[in-house]
């Protein structure tokens, strides 16, 4: 007989309902309110790296799964709101393994005025209070509890902390020469001249094993060529994308930037980008269109909800955390 039952116990599946619920009462409470943007629409994540799922409408037209609320969030944002949060499922192809799945949970959520800095205060206090609110409901003293302040950390720093050398004044040929150093293998197909493919291999085996586990860990200024929808700060090599992420042992947790506004920028990244992904990238025209309105400074954060679920129960895998992951569903 083919087993039904779920991958998570009913215990753990009962207190993920509860703090679902204390998620939205602390959002709620912090002056954001609830939004419920589509999750099928006319248009396609912009990012080449995300593979979004399709879903055919018409012989001539296809819409796809929402990878994030952003795009609908942004429009609002555009149309007056000013904090708003959404709490939902999101669908992305092809990622499928210990810490992900095709449809999870997804928490992001905006706020008009705040940058990146002023994110990362907020970020830290959603995540103490949400351990603090784990150890009321079971009865425990939660580790995160115990940590000093969060560790901030500039991309650079980072990597000159856990790979020996600062990296974004470095020209690539020298971040190859510090990988193979290292001993890091490189795929076949990572040519010598792609910079990102060469920074996001050390990243993922040298430096992003190391973050986070004294104490959980923000990585802030990324490469402006890592910029995706974030503002950049200064000229030239050193330049900066205003984005960061947060690690706790080891696994990102969260995305988030200063927003970038400007439409005629983001125009100019989707092509550059289509153009290095040699994949085709259609201009997402209500978001763009919104922003040519008047989309207002805000700085945006996306949160993987089951995984900071699975991390503060101590588990190993996002399915012990959500009912029915992929191979149940």
């Amino acid at each position: 007989m083919t087993d039904f039952r779920p991958s998570a116990t009913l215990d753990v599946l009962r207190l993920r309902a509860k703090l679902l619920a204390f998620t939205r009462k602390f959002f709620d409470e912090s002056g954001h309110f609830e939004v419920d943007t589509p999750t099928l629409s006319h248009e396609r994540v912009i990012d080449p790296n995300i593979e979004p799922f399709v879903v055919p409408w018409s012989a001539s037209e296809r819409l796809f799964l929402q990878t994030s609320p952003e795009f609908g969030m942004k429009r609002l944002l555009a149309a007056g709101a000013d904090s708003i949060y959404q709490l939902g499922k999101v669908f992305r192809h092809g990622e499928l393994g210990r810490l992900h799945n095709p449809e999870f949970t997804m928490l992001e959520w905006y706020r008009v005025g705040d940058s990146h800095l002023e994110q990362m205060d907020f970020v830290e206090r959603f995540v103490k209070t949400f351990a603090c609110e784990i150890g009321r409901l079971t009865n425990t003293t939660h580790s995160l509890l115990s940590t000093p302040d969060f560790d901030r950390l500039t991309y650079d720093q980072a990597f000159e902390r856990h790979a020996g050398s600062k990296v974004l004044a470095r020209p690539t040929h020298e971040i190859v020469a510090l990988a193979r150093r290292l001993g890091v293998s490189a795929p076949e197909s990572l040519l010598a001249d792609d910079r990102d493919g060469w920074l996001n291999l050390l990243l993922a085996e040298r430096v992003e094993p190391h973050l986070g586990y004294d104490r959980p860990t923000f990585v802030f200024d990324y490469p402006a060529s890592q910029a995706a929808l974030a503002r950049v700060r200064g000229e030239g090599q050193t330049a900066v994308a205003e984005r960061f992420e947060l690690y706790i042992d080891g696994i990102e947790i969260c995305n988030g930037y200063h927003e970038l506004t400007d439409a005629a920028a983001l125009r100019t990244r989707i092509q550059h980008d289509a153009t290095a992904s040699e994949k085709h990238i259609s201009e997402p025209v209500r978001l763009l269109s919104a922003m040519e309105s008047g989309l207002p400074a805000c700085s945006g954060v996306a949160l993987g909800f089951d995984r900071l679920l699975m991390l503060s129960l101590g588990c190993d895998s996002v399915r012990h955390v959500i009912p029915f992951p992929f191979e149940l569903a």
